[in-house]
C-alpha cells in the first residue's frame, strides 16, 4: 500500500500478504523432550517479536509455554511414537499443534476440584480461543489458537 502527502510517495506497508511464522520440531519421547520442546517454544516466540515485531507480552508468552508442556505431555503420555510440534505465529495470534501416534481423540473432563490429575485439557481450553483434536493419517493433531 503507498500513501500520497503533499505530493510525497510513501510505502506504509506490503502490498501482499506476508506467510506466518512457522517452525516444526520432532520428539522421540526420551527424556527431557518436554523442556526441548518449551525451549523451542521460547524460541519461536523470540523470532515472533524480532520478525514480525509481534508485541508478545510475558502473559501471552507464558500461556503458550503452558500450552506447549499440556500438549507435548499428553502426547508423550497417551501414544506410542514420536510426536511434532507445531508452531504458526502472526502478529495477532499463536498456533500450537501436536501430531502423534495414537488416533484417540482426548477428553475434556468436566471441572473437579477434586480429581487429581487429567486437567491438561482444562486449562489449555482456559487459556486459548480455541482448541481443535481430528484424526490425521499418522493419528491426530491437537490444535490451540492463543490471541494478543
Amino acid at each position: 500500500m503507498i500513501e500520497h502527502l503533499d505530493g510525497a510517495v510513501i510505502p506504509t506497508g506490503f502490498d501482499v500478504p506476508v506467510e506466518p511464522l512457522r517452525r516444526a520440531a520432532h520428539y522421540t519421547g526420551d527424556p527431557g523432550c518436554i523442556a526441548e520442546a518449551r525451549a523451542f517454544a521460547a524460541h519461536f516466540v523470540d523470532q515472533l517479536r524480532t520478525e514480525w515485531c509481534a508485541t508478545v507480552g510475558d502473559r501471552v508468552c507464558g500461556e503458550v509455554m503452558l500450552v506447549v508442556s499440556e500438549l507435548v505431555t499428553n502426547a508423550d503420555r497417551h501414544s506410542n511414537g514420536p510426536y511434532i510440534l507445531e508452531l504458526e505465529g502472526t502478529e495477532a495470534s499463536v498456533t500450537v499443534s501436536v501430531y502423534d501416534s495414537s488416533d484417540a481423540l482426548p477428553m475434556r473432563y468436566p471441572k473437579d476440584p477434586e480429581r487429581v490429575g487429567r486437567h491438561g485439557l482444562e486449562i489449555v481450553h482456559a487459556v486459548a480461543v480455541q482448541v481443535t483434536a481430528e484424526r490425521v493419517p499418522v493419528g491426530k493433531r491437537v490444535c490451540a489458537v492463543l490471541s494478543f
